[in-house]
């Protein structure tokens, strides 16, 4: 394998991960605030809908993102109003969110544009186009850090990078910052935090808020940035991959990038390599399409360490009078 293959099949992992980062992170902020959320796959499916409908109608990208996070903190509200204001079940809301999503774009896809449940494509500036970083070009023809830096580092859309910052930022935000702190305190006590004087519930929304932005952007991603519209169940379980990337990651934002690098590194080889020889046997094209959901599965049966959740995570929390 030479080198231009190696940097292939990584700027196709950086592309296929940017949207499990997300919704990883956002899952990151909600359950570090002691609220589960099952529905990230929904709030993605949403968020790729709406943000391809605007996007179509509007002919604005812009317009397109800011109606899929717009749709995604509809249902993160509808999530926190269940879970944190009624302190229904957290898990069953969220899978119901996945069930309203699901019916719900494809039901007004059908209604808006006639077209099977899908989008019409997108082009234009109804896209993110890649963005060539400087002296790429320049750069090409250099050994080694030529192929790296413009074919793996630039080219991408700026939701890639966006996602990458993301990661540092929301480190940054946990862990030094007083806000951070407090949420912290309110997924492991948060009667403690309320002994404080802090509010559980003013908490608790911020962090689904900030769930359902980053959601959005996801969403926003896969039907404007990675392909071209909207099609019918198009996040094809990201949410639920983005959930064991968490697990995996022990809730920790710089080891979500690299759970989140992985699946997405599975992805990007089995669609490059379709059919594996490996002389006695062949792997078959439909072994490779499953392993990042083989490897979800294997993550979610606890084979990776003992990880343990926030203390007061799936709990909602009654004041003490």
């Amino acid at each position: 394998m030479d080198l231009l293959t190696i940097v292939q099949i990584l700027d196709s992992t950086l592309r296929l991960a940017t949207p499990l980062l997300l919704a990883c992170l956002a899952g990151l902020f909600s359950e570090r605030a002691g609220i589960f959320d099952i529905g990230l796959e929904g709030k993605m499916l949403a968020a790729a809908f709406f943000s391809a409908a605007v996007a179509y109608t509007s002919g604005s990208v812009w317009l397109g993102l800011l109606a899929g996070i717009a749709a995604s903190l509809a249902l993160s509200a509808l999530h926190g109003l269940a879970s944190i204001t009624f302190r229904g079940n957290q898990l069953i809301s969220g899978v119901a969110i996945n069930f309203l999503a699901a019916g719900m774009t494809v039901l007004i896809a059908q209604d808006w544009f006639s077209q099977g449940g899908r989008t019409p494509s997108l082009f234009g500036g109804g896209r993110f186009e890649p963005i060539t970083l400087p002296f790429a070009d320049a750069l090409a023809n250099v050994p080694v850090l030529g192929p790296i830096y413009s074919e793996l580092l630039s080219g991408h859309s700026i939701l890639v990078y966006v996602a990458l910052a993301t990661v540092p930022l929301t480190w940054w935000i946990l862990f030094r910052t007083r806000f951070g702190l407090r949420l912290r305190a309110v997924g492991e006590a948060p009667e403690a935090v309320d002994t404080a004087g802090v509010s559980v519930v003013g908490l608790r929304y911020a962090a689904v808020g900030i769930c359902g932005i980053l959601c959005g952007i996801a969403g926003s991603y896969l039907a404007t940035g990675l392909q071209a519209g909207f099609v019918k169940d198009m996040t094809a379980g990201r949410g639920y991959i983005a959930l064991a990337a968490l697990i995996f990651a022990k809730w920790r934002p710089w080891y979500a990038l690299g759970a989140c690098l992985l699946f997405g590194l599975l992805q990007a080889v089995a669609l490059r390599y379709q059919n594996i020889d490996l002389g006695a046997f062949e792997i078959p094209v439909q072994f490779m399409d499953a392993l990042p959901y083989i490897l979800t599965v294997v993550i979610l049966a606890g084979f990776v360490g003992k990880a343990i959740p926030p203390r007061a995570g799936g709990e909602p929390y009654v004041k003490e009078r």
